[in-house]
């Protein structure tokens, strides 16, 4: 039995639908993430799962049982929210404890139960803290640890890593899914961290204008995108237009606007002249030897470069078409100078193509 179950969930406003037919199976321990730009529709779907937003059709289902129609405290659901949301005039014990207070917990249960949490997060020594002598990611620890005290059946996250530093989120999100293997817990991450979501799902629900996109692996997700919504909001895309042509070997290609032909395995059964959205990532750009290659190649000039830590990134001129292009710092390619003749390569299952919103709609 799936330990959550989103049946046709929606929620509708006067002129705007926030989540349309969301329909999503979660298996018991596992780590789901919501994933999409803002306005998307994830943090209202979390909401409603949470009790807090009531959903104007469909259905919400714990561990086999219609909470839909129930109040927040009656679904045994638990929330972690983006700003923490501690008490500042309690302890960091008495935070904790809060919620088992309101369940009628006292004495030495309810000090083991609060034991038993801060130890889950690695804080047992600081429970007489107040929150202000806390670092933002023991607030946020702290914030976990009153969570899963009493115990929940699924666990919410609302973007709680946004208000860290970059090195504290690295670290937090290592933190937040070891406790989550370590308790077992089903767990519902809200994010529109691409970073955070791959490397911390066991799956990823990719939404967009309140619509189901995918909801696979990381791995599908990444190599096997869904549709072009998917493929351009995955990884460091290059987004461009074209038309659907064929290569000098009959193979389906797009010839990017002015630009240079891709082959793309994507465009097979599209007519001849199909206007057509391209997706390149930047990551899939490889740059060609002059000794082999191990397909078509492309032949422009190093527009612009910029060095970006463990990579460098490169603006790459082919006539009047630009590709966003990338290579390692230690890498045979990282010293390549503006004006530098380049070619690079495509593989064509790495080129995503969908007809253009006017050509689909056509």
């Amino acid at each position: 039995m799936p330990a959550l179950t989103l049946d046709r969930l929606e929620k509708r406003y006067p002129g705007h639908i926030a989540a349309q037919s969301v329909s999503l199976s979660v298996h018991d321990g596992e780590f789901i993430s919501l994933l999409g730009p803002s306005g998307c529709g994830k943090t209202t779907v979390l909401r409603m799962v949470a009790g807090l937003i009531e959903p104007t059709g469909g259905r919400i289902l714990v561990d086999g049982r219609d909470v839909t129609a129930l109040p927040t405290n009656k679904r045994n659901i638990g929330l972690v929210f983006q700003s923490y949301a501690l008490f500042p005039h309690m302890s960091v014990f008495e935070n904790v404890a809060f919620g088992l207070r309101r369940q009628g917990l006292q004495g030495s249960e309810l000090k083991q139960r609060v034991d038993q949490a801060l130890a889950s997060v690695r804080l047992s020594a600081l429970g007489d803290r107040l929150p202000r002598q806390l670092s933002g990611g023991q607030q946020q620890r702290v914030a976990v640890a009153r969570s899963i005290a009493p115990r929940p059946s699924i666990l919410l996250f609302d973007e709680p890593l946004s208000n860290l530093d970059a090195s504290l989120r690295d670290e937090m999100q290592i933190e937040l899914k070891r406790l989550q293997r370590e308790v077992g817990i089903t767990t519902l991450f809200v994010t529109h961290d691409q970073g955070e979501a791959m490397s911390m799902s066991d799956r990823v629900c990719v939404l967009a204008h309140g619509v189901v996109q995918q909801f696979d692996t990381p791995e599908a997700i990444y190599h096997r995108p869904a549709t072009g919504f998917v493929a351009s909001f995955i990884g460091r895309p290059n987004r461009l237009a074209g038309r659907v042509v064929r290569s000098p070997e009959g193979a389906a290609a797009v010839q990017l606007n002015d630009g240079p032909v891709l082959t793309a395995t994507a465009a097979d059964g599209m007519a001849q002249g199909t206007a057509v959205d391209v997706v390149v990532r930047q990551e899939d750009i490889r740059f060609a030897d002059s000794a082999a290659s191990n397909g078509p190649t492309l032949s422009g000039r190093v527009a612009m470069r910029s060095f970006v830590g463990s990579r460098v990134q490169y603006l790459l001129a082919f006539g009047s078409t630009e590709l966003i292009a990338e290579a390692l710092t230690n890498g045979p390619h990282a010293g390549l100078a503006v004006d530098a003749p380049v070619r690079v390569s495509v593989e064509p299952q790495h080129v995503y193509v969908t007809p253009t919103a006017s050509q689909a709609t056509a």
